[in-house]
């Protein structure tokens, strides 16, 4: 079997057990299979280096990852307007089977996934030099962000006896350049001592408005693991990232992160570093001496 036929062989299979998972009413599980594999056709589309897909064969699998991702956003959001059915997901089975011999027209009205380069930690640095002395452009301003697509946050775990869940709300980042920080968005991961995901990570909503140095969220967060279970020496990182249209890429501004000792109800202030995101957290560099945090609130929920 040729790579481009397993790797289609691995699509259907991530494709089929979002679906069994989706229709069992497994939510959290359906959502992760959706959301990857919608990352999956997204590099995809995006390589420059692979001839194995037409430019035309590119765009279907665009349009995938975009169902896919309306889907996941109904399953996060029972109000969704664009609520995106089963259904109508299961109808684009065959079209990943057989993508290399697909011609017909696509079933759904819907484009691509815009075609934004999503850097991993720290290769931007290859790319670009941040620019941070024109950073005062848009200081003292008051604006709100255009309505997008939701993010990829995901759903309270159901509670277990004994067991304590984390809420975590992101208030507002404080930044010296707020004002001209494009799409802004958070990434939220559990990484264990290695640097290594305990979960998939949660991408929030574009925020929500920003004021002076400041970009407000108000986003809830649930970690997806509950507190007593979570591995010694974890921690909760917290990666800012903001759209660069000159570049083409959405990029990581600055990283924060919260170790377990830090675990309690109330309100949190916790200091930003320098990217390249270091999950190790070894050789950290804060962001600016000014007097500029991530806000954070804990809640905590105990099923006793």
């Amino acid at each position: 079997m040729s790579d481009v036929n397993k790797t289609i062989q691995k699509w259907h299979a991530s494709f089929r057990k979002g679906t069994d998972f989706d229709s069992w009413g497994q939510l959290v599980e359906a959502i992760d299979e959706y959301q990857i594999l919608a990352r999956q056709l997204q590099k995809e589309v995006q390589s420059t280096h692979s001839s194995d897909f037409t430019e035309e064969q590119k765009k279907t699998l665009g349009k995938i990852a975009s169902c896919l991702e309306m889907r996941s956003g109904s399953l996060q959001c029972t109000q969704s307007k664009e609520d995106f059915k089963l259904e109508e997901l299961k109808k684009l089975e065959t079209i990943i089977q057989n993508i290399l011999t697909y011609n017909k027209a696509f079933p759904f009205d819907v484009q691509p996934v815009p075609l934004r380069r999503i850097l991993a930690p720290g290769e931007e640095e290859h790319l670009e030099l941040e620019e941070e002395e024109d950073a005062a452009a848009g200081a003292g301003s008051t604006e709100a962000f255009p309505p997008r697509a939701p993010g990829t946050l995901l759903p309270r775990l159901p509670s277990e006896h004994g067991m304590t869940l984390l809420t975590l709300k992101i208030e507002k980042i404080g930044l010296k350049d707020a004002g001209q920080c494009i799409d802004p968005y958070m990434t939220v991961s559990l990484k264990d001592l290695n640097g290594l995901d305990v979960y998939p990570v949660q991408d929030t909503p574009v925020a929500s408005r920003k004021e002076d140095t400041y970009i407000h969220f108000s986003v809830d967060v649930d970690i997806q693991r509950h507190v007593e279970k979570i591995p010694k020496g974890a921690a909760i990182f917290f990666e800012f990232k903001h759209y660069k249209p000159k570049k083409g890429f959405t990029s990581t501004k600055c990283f924060a992160f919260m170790e377990m000792d830090e675990i309690k109800p109330g309100p949190i202030v916790i200091e930003l570093y320098k990217k390249p995101t270091d999950f190790k957290r070894k050789k950290l560099q804060l962001l600016t001496k000014k007097q500029l945090y991530l806000h954070l609130h804990q809640t905590l929920h105990k099923d006793s």
